[in-house]
Protein backbone atom coordinates (compact mmCIF):
# COMPACT_ATOMS: atom_id res chain seq x y z
CA UNK A 1 0.00 0.00 0.00
CA UNK A 2 1.71 3.39 -1.23
CA UNK A 3 0.65 5.65 1.59
CA UNK A 4 3.02 9.00 2.03
CA UNK A 5 4.73 9.71 -1.85
CA UNK A 6 1.15 8.32 -3.68
CA UNK A 7 -0.98 11.34 -2.52
CA UNK A 8 1.38 14.09 -2.22
CA UNK A 9 0.77 15.29 -5.47
CA UNK A 10 -3.05 15.77 -4.43
CA UNK A 11 -1.77 17.89 -1.23
CA UNK A 12 0.92 19.70 -1.18
CA UNK A 13 2.28 20.52 -4.96
CA UNK A 14 -1.61 22.12 -5.42
CA UNK A 15 0.01 25.20 -5.00
CA UNK A 16 2.77 25.44 -7.39
CA UNK A 17 3.00 28.72 -8.90
CA UNK A 18 0.99 29.38 -12.50
CA UNK A 19 2.37 29.31 -15.99
CA UNK A 20 1.02 28.74 -19.43
CA UNK A 21 0.48 25.48 -18.77
CA UNK A 22 -2.84 26.32 -17.10
CA UNK A 23 -3.88 27.79 -20.69
CA UNK A 24 -2.92 24.89 -22.51
CA UNK A 25 -4.25 22.07 -20.74
CA UNK A 26 -7.40 20.05 -21.76
CA UNK A 27 -9.01 19.49 -24.97
CA UNK A 28 -8.46 17.27 -27.82
CA UNK A 29 -5.48 15.06 -26.57
CA UNK A 30 -3.91 14.50 -30.05
CA UNK A 31 -4.01 17.82 -30.28
CA UNK A 32 -2.54 18.54 -26.63
CA UNK A 33 -0.18 15.76 -27.26
CA UNK A 34 1.11 17.72 -30.30
CA UNK A 35 1.91 20.79 -28.09
CA UNK A 36 3.80 18.53 -26.00
CA UNK A 37 5.84 17.20 -28.34
CA UNK A 38 6.91 20.42 -30.00
CA UNK A 39 7.83 21.99 -26.23
CA UNK A 40 9.88 18.82 -25.56
CA UNK A 41 11.90 19.93 -29.30
CA UNK A 42 12.13 23.60 -28.43
CA UNK A 43 13.79 21.96 -25.19
CA UNK A 44 16.56 20.58 -27.51
CA UNK A 45 15.48 17.11 -27.92
CA UNK A 46 15.23 15.62 -31.78
CA UNK A 47 11.95 15.34 -33.10
CA UNK A 48 12.81 11.35 -33.82
CA UNK A 49 13.61 10.70 -29.91
CA UNK A 50 10.71 12.73 -29.12
CA UNK A 51 8.28 10.82 -31.10
CA UNK A 52 10.11 7.54 -30.28
CA UNK A 53 9.00 8.32 -26.57
CA UNK A 54 5.67 9.35 -26.59
CA UNK A 55 4.89 6.51 -29.12
CA UNK A 56 2.81 5.13 -26.53
CA UNK A 57 1.56 7.65 -24.32
CA UNK A 58 -2.11 7.78 -23.73
CA UNK A 59 -4.82 8.85 -21.32
CA UNK A 60 -5.23 6.32 -18.16
CA UNK A 61 -8.76 6.74 -16.57
CA UNK A 62 -7.62 5.09 -13.56
CA UNK A 63 -5.30 7.82 -12.83
CA UNK A 64 -8.18 10.48 -12.73
CA UNK A 65 -10.36 8.23 -10.70
CA UNK A 66 -7.51 7.67 -7.88
CA UNK A 67 -6.88 11.37 -8.26
CA UNK A 68 -10.44 12.43 -7.21
CA UNK A 69 -10.58 9.54 -4.45
CA UNK A 70 -9.69 11.65 -1.05
CA UNK A 71 -11.78 9.51 1.48
CA UNK A 72 -8.20 8.72 3.34
CA UNK A 73 -7.59 12.49 4.53
CA UNK A 74 -11.00 12.00 6.44
CA UNK A 75 -9.48 9.10 8.77
CA UNK A 76 -8.54 10.37 12.20
CA UNK A 77 -4.90 9.81 13.49
CA UNK A 78 -5.70 7.43 15.42
CA UNK A 79 -7.26 5.84 12.69
CA UNK A 80 -4.89 5.68 10.47
CA UNK A 81 -1.60 5.30 12.75
CA UNK A 82 -2.96 2.20 13.77
CA UNK A 83 -4.07 1.00 10.19
CA UNK A 84 -0.55 2.16 8.72
CA UNK A 85 2.25 1.16 11.46
CA UNK A 86 1.20 -2.82 11.87
CA UNK A 87 3.60 -5.07 13.80
CA UNK A 88 4.54 -6.85 10.66
CA UNK A 89 5.93 -3.10 9.47
CA UNK A 90 7.66 -2.61 12.69
CA UNK A 91 9.56 -6.04 12.46
CA UNK A 92 10.52 -5.56 8.91
CA UNK A 93 11.20 -2.01 9.82
CA UNK A 94 14.26 -3.45 12.80
CA UNK A 95 15.38 -5.97 10.77
CA UNK A 96 15.90 -4.00 7.22
CA UNK A 97 17.83 -1.22 9.24
CA UNK A 98 20.23 -3.57 10.46
CA UNK A 99 20.23 -5.31 7.13
CA UNK A 100 21.28 -1.60 5.71
CA UNK A 101 23.21 -0.32 8.26
CA UNK A 102 26.17 0.71 6.35
CA UNK A 103 24.00 2.72 3.78
CA UNK A 104 21.70 3.90 6.92
CA UNK A 105 25.10 5.00 8.74
CA UNK A 106 26.30 6.78 5.23
CA UNK A 107 23.13 8.50 5.01
CA UNK A 108 23.01 10.13 8.24
CA UNK A 109 26.60 10.81 7.73
CA UNK A 110 26.40 12.72 4.50
CA UNK A 111 22.69 14.29 5.14
CA UNK A 112 22.36 14.14 8.55
CA UNK A 113 19.34 12.45 8.35
CA UNK A 114 18.52 9.33 11.06
CA UNK A 115 17.64 5.54 10.06
CA UNK A 116 14.13 5.60 11.57
CA UNK A 117 13.33 8.66 9.29
CA UNK A 118 13.80 6.78 6.43
CA UNK A 119 12.80 3.26 7.24
CA UNK A 120 9.22 4.99 8.11
CA UNK A 121 8.80 6.58 4.47
CA UNK A 122 9.90 3.44 3.17
CA UNK A 123 7.57 1.24 4.90
CA UNK A 124 4.54 3.40 4.59
CA UNK A 125 5.17 4.47 0.56
CA UNK A 126 5.81 1.23 -0.25
CA UNK A 127 6.44 -1.45 1.96
CA UNK A 128 9.95 -1.84 1.90
CA UNK A 129 9.80 -1.94 -1.55
CA UNK A 130 7.41 -4.61 -2.53
CA UNK A 131 4.57 -2.30 -3.82
CA UNK A 132 5.91 0.38 -6.04
CA UNK A 133 2.39 0.68 -7.81
CA UNK A 134 1.32 -0.48 -11.07
CA UNK A 135 0.60 2.50 -13.08
CA UNK A 136 2.36 3.17 -16.47
CA UNK A 137 4.47 6.15 -15.49
CA UNK A 138 4.38 8.28 -18.39
CA UNK A 139 0.93 7.50 -18.69
CA UNK A 140 0.72 8.69 -15.11
CA UNK A 141 2.29 11.97 -15.97
CA UNK A 142 0.69 12.50 -19.73
CA UNK A 143 -3.09 12.15 -17.56
CA UNK A 144 -2.12 14.89 -14.96
CA UNK A 145 -0.81 17.24 -17.61
CA UNK A 146 -3.75 16.90 -19.57
CA UNK A 147 -6.04 17.13 -17.12
CA UNK A 148 -6.49 21.07 -15.44
CA UNK A 149 -6.18 20.77 -11.90
CA UNK A 150 -2.84 20.73 -11.81
CA UNK A 151 -0.78 20.81 -14.82
CA UNK A 152 1.81 23.33 -13.38
CA UNK A 153 2.89 20.61 -11.33
CA UNK A 154 2.99 17.59 -13.88
CA UNK A 155 4.19 18.72 -17.05
CA UNK A 156 7.47 19.50 -16.34
CA UNK A 157 7.33 15.69 -14.59
CA UNK A 158 6.93 14.61 -18.46
CA UNK A 159 10.06 16.58 -19.42
CA UNK A 160 12.02 14.95 -16.64
CA UNK A 161 11.07 11.31 -17.51
CA UNK A 162 12.03 12.01 -21.42
CA UNK A 163 15.86 13.23 -19.57
CA UNK A 164 15.68 10.06 -17.70
CA UNK A 165 15.06 7.86 -20.88
CA UNK A 166 17.87 9.71 -22.49
CA UNK A 167 20.03 7.93 -19.84
CA UNK A 168 18.53 5.07 -19.91
CA UNK A 169 17.06 5.17 -16.61
CA UNK A 170 13.11 5.41 -17.63
CA UNK A 171 11.30 3.50 -20.14
CA UNK A 172 8.42 5.00 -21.79
CA UNK A 173 6.32 1.66 -21.56
CA UNK A 174 7.63 -0.48 -18.98
CA UNK A 175 8.23 1.94 -16.07
CA UNK A 176 5.47 1.94 -13.35
CA UNK A 177 4.89 3.24 -10.44
CA UNK A 178 2.11 5.36 -8.14
CA UNK A 179 -0.66 6.76 -9.83
CA UNK A 180 0.51 10.42 -9.99
CA UNK A 181 4.19 9.35 -11.12
CA UNK A 182 6.16 8.65 -8.32
CA UNK A 183 8.84 5.98 -9.01
CA UNK A 184 10.69 3.67 -6.60
CA UNK A 185 11.00 2.29 -3.33
CA UNK A 186 10.39 5.80 -1.62
CA UNK A 187 8.17 7.19 -4.40
CA UNK A 188 9.96 10.07 -5.70
CA UNK A 189 8.71 12.34 -8.50
CA UNK A 190 10.96 12.05 -12.00
CA UNK A 191 12.44 15.87 -11.28
CA UNK A 192 13.69 14.70 -7.53
CA UNK A 193 15.24 11.38 -9.32
CA UNK A 194 16.73 13.62 -12.25
CA UNK A 195 18.49 16.36 -9.79
CA UNK A 196 18.73 14.49 -6.82
CA UNK A 197 19.21 11.15 -7.48
CA UNK A 198 22.45 9.52 -5.71
CA UNK A 199 24.06 6.23 -6.63
CA UNK A 200 24.01 4.76 -3.29
CA UNK A 201 25.73 0.73 -4.11
CA UNK A 202 28.30 2.19 -6.11
CA UNK A 203 27.28 0.47 -9.29
CA UNK A 204 27.27 3.82 -11.52
CA UNK A 205 23.47 4.13 -11.66
CA UNK A 206 20.59 5.25 -10.08
CA UNK A 207 18.36 2.49 -9.36
CA UNK A 208 15.28 3.36 -7.37
CA UNK A 209 12.86 0.93 -7.87
CA UNK A 210 15.32 -2.04 -7.35
CA UNK A 211 18.50 -0.67 -5.21
CA UNK A 212 17.50 0.29 -1.86
CA UNK A 213 20.51 2.12 -0.97
CA UNK A 214 19.91 3.75 -4.13
CA UNK A 215 16.32 5.43 -2.46
CA UNK A 216 17.83 5.74 1.11
CA UNK A 217 20.40 7.82 -0.10
CA UNK A 218 18.42 9.22 -2.24
CA UNK A 219 15.07 9.85 -0.03
CA UNK A 220 18.12 11.45 2.35
CA UNK A 221 19.26 13.74 0.37
CA UNK A 222 15.54 15.32 -0.54
CA UNK A 223 14.88 15.41 2.72
CA UNK A 224 17.91 17.23 3.44
CA UNK A 225 16.97 19.73 0.61
CA UNK A 226 14.30 20.55 1.96
CA UNK A 227 15.35 21.91 4.99
CA UNK A 228 16.12 18.24 7.37
CA UNK A 229 18.38 19.83 10.05
CA UNK A 230 21.06 16.99 10.79
CA UNK A 231 20.87 14.57 13.44
CA UNK A 232 17.65 16.89 15.26
CA UNK A 233 14.34 15.39 16.62
CA UNK A 234 11.24 15.71 14.80
CA UNK A 235 8.32 14.71 17.12
CA UNK A 236 8.11 13.83 20.71
CA UNK A 237 4.88 12.35 22.34
CA UNK A 238 4.21 13.89 25.87
CA UNK A 239 1.55 14.09 28.19
CA UNK A 240 -0.34 17.00 29.45
CA UNK A 241 -1.84 18.77 32.68
CA UNK A 242 -5.30 19.20 33.10
CA UNK A 243 -5.42 22.69 32.85
CA UNK A 244 -3.82 24.85 30.14
CA UNK A 245 -4.52 27.80 27.87
CA UNK A 246 -5.44 25.47 24.60
CA UNK A 247 -5.44 28.44 22.48
CA UNK A 248 -1.85 28.35 23.11
CA UNK A 249 -1.56 25.04 21.05
CA UNK A 250 -1.30 24.32 17.17
CA UNK A 251 0.83 24.10 14.85
CA UNK A 252 1.00 27.75 13.79
CA UNK A 253 2.14 28.30 17.31
CA UNK A 254 5.51 27.37 19.06
CA UNK A 255 7.33 28.09 22.34
CA UNK A 256 10.68 26.81 23.26
CA UNK A 257 10.61 23.17 24.69
CA UNK A 258 11.56 24.55 27.89
CA UNK A 259 8.36 26.66 27.99
CA UNK A 260 6.46 24.23 27.35
CA UNK A 261 7.81 21.89 30.83
CA UNK A 262 7.54 25.08 32.89
CA UNK A 263 3.74 24.50 31.79
CA UNK A 264 3.48 21.37 32.86
CA UNK A 265 3.84 19.34 29.71
CA UNK A 266 6.34 16.14 30.02
CA UNK A 267 7.74 13.81 27.41
CA UNK A 268 6.23 10.13 27.81
CA UNK A 269 8.43 7.37 27.35
CA UNK A 270 11.72 8.91 26.10
CA UNK A 271 13.96 11.78 27.06
CA UNK A 272 12.57 15.56 26.17
CA UNK A 273 14.63 17.44 24.02
CA UNK A 274 16.92 20.26 24.08
CA UNK A 275 15.28 22.93 25.90
CA UNK A 276 16.05 25.51 23.53
CA UNK A 277 14.24 24.05 20.80
CA UNK A 278 11.53 25.69 19.44
CA UNK A 279 8.20 22.90 19.37
CA UNK A 280 4.71 23.17 18.89
CA UNK A 281 1.69 21.31 20.55
CA UNK A 282 0.44 19.27 18.44
CA UNK A 283 -3.31 17.61 19.48
CA UNK A 284 -4.61 15.43 16.19
CA UNK A 285 -7.37 15.21 17.78
CA UNK A 286 -7.69 17.86 20.62
CA UNK A 287 -7.00 18.15 24.35
CA UNK A 288 -8.36 14.31 24.77
CA UNK A 289 -6.60 13.01 22.39
CA UNK A 290 -2.56 11.91 22.13
CA UNK A 291 -0.34 15.05 22.34
CA UNK A 292 3.12 15.80 20.55
CA UNK A 293 5.81 18.15 20.39
CA UNK A 294 6.56 19.14 17.18
CA UNK A 295 10.04 19.96 16.56
CA UNK A 296 11.72 22.10 13.66
CA UNK A 297 12.24 19.04 11.11
CA UNK A 298 8.89 17.95 11.81
CA UNK A 299 7.66 20.72 9.62
CA UNK A 300 9.34 19.35 6.99
CA UNK A 301 7.13 16.57 6.55
CA UNK A 302 5.16 19.18 5.01
CA UNK A 303 7.15 19.39 2.31
CA UNK A 304 6.11 16.15 1.60
CA UNK A 305 2.93 15.64 1.73
CA UNK A 306 0.00 18.67 3.33
CA UNK A 307 -2.03 16.55 5.31
CA UNK A 308 -1.85 16.54 9.29
CA UNK A 309 -2.94 12.60 9.32
CA UNK A 310 0.34 11.58 6.44
CA UNK A 311 2.35 13.79 8.40
CA UNK A 312 1.72 12.59 12.36
CA UNK A 313 1.73 9.07 11.35
CA UNK A 314 5.05 9.42 9.40
CA UNK A 315 6.62 11.35 12.23
CA UNK A 316 5.09 9.00 15.17
CA UNK A 317 6.03 5.83 13.25
CA UNK A 318 9.71 7.10 12.88
CA UNK A 319 9.92 7.78 16.47
CA UNK A 320 8.38 4.15 17.27
CA UNK A 321 11.11 2.71 15.12
CA UNK A 322 13.68 4.54 17.09
CA UNK A 323 12.21 3.28 20.83
CA UNK A 324 9.46 5.31 21.66
CA UNK A 325 6.26 3.61 22.88
CA UNK A 326 2.75 2.98 21.52
CA UNK A 327 0.90 6.58 21.71
CA UNK A 328 -1.53 7.13 24.20
CA UNK A 329 -4.81 6.66 22.11
CA UNK A 330 -6.68 9.18 25.63
CA UNK A 331 -10.76 9.15 24.94
CA UNK A 332 -10.73 12.00 22.08
CA UNK A 333 -14.32 13.38 21.19
CA UNK A 334 -15.63 11.31 17.65
CA UNK A 335 -14.87 12.81 14.65
CA UNK A 336 -17.71 14.65 12.94
CA UNK A 337 -18.70 12.68 9.74
CA UNK A 338 -17.74 13.89 6.44
CA UNK A 339 -21.27 15.14 6.31
CA UNK A 340 -21.14 17.07 9.22
CA UNK A 341 -17.62 18.51 8.72
CA UNK A 342 -19.03 19.89 5.35
CA UNK A 343 -21.85 21.60 7.19
CA UNK A 344 -19.29 23.22 10.06
CA UNK A 345 -17.01 24.19 7.30
CA UNK A 346 -20.39 26.40 5.47
CA UNK A 347 -20.97 27.62 8.47
CA UNK A 348 -17.04 28.85 9.28
CA UNK A 349 -17.33 30.33 5.80
CA UNK A 350 -20.39 32.28 6.96
CA UNK A 351 -18.39 33.54 9.99
CA UNK A 352 -16.21 35.13 7.62
CA UNK A 353 -13.30 32.25 8.15
CA UNK A 354 -11.58 30.97 5.09
CA UNK A 355 -11.16 27.30 5.41
CA UNK A 356 -10.35 26.70 1.61
CA UNK A 357 -12.43 23.97 -0.16
CA UNK A 358 -15.51 22.78 1.55
CA UNK A 359 -14.65 18.72 1.45
CA UNK A 360 -15.19 17.30 4.73
CA UNK A 361 -12.01 17.50 5.54
CA UNK A 362 -10.11 18.90 8.82
CA UNK A 363 -7.51 20.44 7.45
CA UNK A 364 -5.45 23.36 9.01
CA UNK A 365 -7.17 25.92 7.64
CA UNK A 366 -10.76 24.54 9.21
CA UNK A 367 -8.89 23.68 12.56
CA UNK A 368 -7.60 27.53 12.66
CA UNK A 369 -11.02 28.88 12.14
CA UNK A 370 -12.36 26.30 14.77
CA UNK A 371 -9.83 27.50 17.41
CA UNK A 372 -10.92 30.72 16.96
CA UNK A 373 -14.28 30.17 16.89
CA UNK A 374 -13.97 27.66 20.16
CA UNK A 375 -12.19 31.11 21.88
CA UNK A 376 -15.35 33.31 20.81
CA UNK A 377 -17.82 30.89 22.31
CA UNK A 378 -15.94 29.97 25.33
CA UNK A 379 -15.07 25.90 23.93
CA UNK A 380 -11.66 24.84 25.41
CA UNK A 381 -9.57 25.77 22.33
CA UNK A 382 -8.09 22.72 20.77
CA UNK A 383 -9.18 23.56 17.38
CA UNK A 384 -10.81 19.49 17.23
CA UNK A 385 -14.48 20.31 16.94
CA UNK A 386 -17.38 18.64 18.97
CA UNK A 387 -21.13 17.91 18.25
CA UNK A 388 -21.49 20.07 21.24
CA UNK A 389 -19.40 22.94 19.08
CA UNK A 390 -21.00 22.86 15.54
CA UNK A 391 -24.58 22.99 17.15
CA UNK A 392 -23.56 26.07 19.69
CA UNK A 393 -21.77 27.64 16.23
Amino acid sequence: MILFRALICAAVLAAAPATTYAKTCGGDFNNWLSTLKAEAVSKGHSKSQVNKFFRSARIDPKVLKADRSQGVFRLTFTEFAMRAISANRMDNGKKNMQKFKRTFAKSRKTYGVQPAVLTAFWALETDFGVVQGNFNTLNSLITLSHNCRRPDLFRPQVFATLELWKRGDFDPVKTKGAWAGEIGMVQMLPEDILHRGVDGDGDGRVRLKTSAPDALMTGARLLKDLGWQANQPWLVEVSLPKKMNWAETGLDKTKSVSDWVSKGVKARGVKMPNGNLQAALMLPQGRKGPAFLALPNFFVYFEWNKSLVYVSTAAYFATRLSGAPVFNKGKPDPALSANAMKALQKKLKKHGHDVGKVDGILGAKTRAAVQKEQVRLGFPADAWPTAAFVAKL
